[in-house]
């Protein structure tokens, strides 16, 4: 249960670090609307300015794959240094669309008391072979919203999905599961996941309405990189009681009022 009265509850957005840049000024007046009305968490991603700043995380060695098939940036002290970097530039740009929209917001790393996270997986491939490596990632395993103080209308937060470990080391977590975490514990009602991708597709058609047992099924057997981790954030959000997940590249508005983009429901 969430320790947030109903009245607090934010709508908790996930900004994709592959689409900030595309986000049009109308985009903005759209999300400042909806913000007077609704407490607002804005999660980050960082893909595409970490790729900008150093030009070595586009290569495939930047990334590993575990004995299991999962995929993680290979996460470094000097990662998680540049990840602090892009994510400073990244919340100076926003918080100036957002105040000449009339919203206050505040920056918030998620390793300050936000998110823990557990153990990370020790064995990788490199090449043909599992060797092990220390990969400063790890599984989200809580959110203590209590830094949220500042819940109200009027008002954003900007996360930057970093947590602690159980050794109090700083790791990388998944911004879609972060932002997922994130919304169960506020008591969101919402969680919108924008990407650069208009709709879930399926087969080639664009899926407008889907159960969440329906989008684990396809998660498991059909959908591949970005979009299985924001399904797999999806079905997590709603077994923590939010009530749905809209993903999509639209205003938020749209999205919640199931316009466009894909909603996500329980039943």
């Amino acid at each position: 249960m969430s320790a947030f009265a109903n009245e607090a509850a934010p709508t908790v957005v996930k900004l994709g670090g592959s689409c900030l840049d595309d986000l049009a000024g109308d985009w903005w007046d759209d999300l400042a609307r909806h913000g007077r009305e609704h407490p607002l968490v804005l999660v980050h991603g960082w893909s595409k300015p970490l790729k900008k700043l150093r030009p070595r995380y586009s290569e495939p060695s930047a990334i590993l794959r575990d004995r299991y098939g999962n995929q993680s940036r290979w996460t470094t002290p000097e990662v998680i240094a540049d990840i602090k970097t892009v994510s400073a530039q990244l919340a100076e740009d926003v918080f100036d669309r957002l105040s000449r929209r009339g919203i206050t917001a505040e920056r918030l790393l998620g390793s300050d008391g936000l998110v823990s996270a557990g153990e990370a997986e020790r064995w990788w491939w490199q090449g043909k072979q599992l060797v092990e490596l220390e990969n400063l990632v790890g599984p989200i395993t809580g959110v203590d919203p209590a830094p949220l103080k500042n819940l109200q209308p009027g008002h954003a937060y900007l996360v930057t999905p970093l947590a602690r470990n159980g050794a109090g080391r700083e790791v990388n977590t998944d911004a879609d599961r972060a932002a997922a975490a994130i919304a169960g514990a506020t008591g969101a009602r919402d969680l919108v996941l924008v990407t650069d991708v208009a709709h879930l597709l399926i087969d080639g058609e664009p899926v407008p309405r889907i159960t969440a047992e329906a989008a684990a099924r396809f998660r498991d057997n059909g959908a591949t990189g970005g979009m299985r981790k924001k399904l797999r954030a999806a079905g997590e959000a709603l077994d923590q009681g939010v009530a749905r997940v809209v993903i999509g590249s639209a205003p938020v508005s749209e999205l919640l009022a199931a316009r466009t983009g894909t909603v996500i429901t329980r039943d």
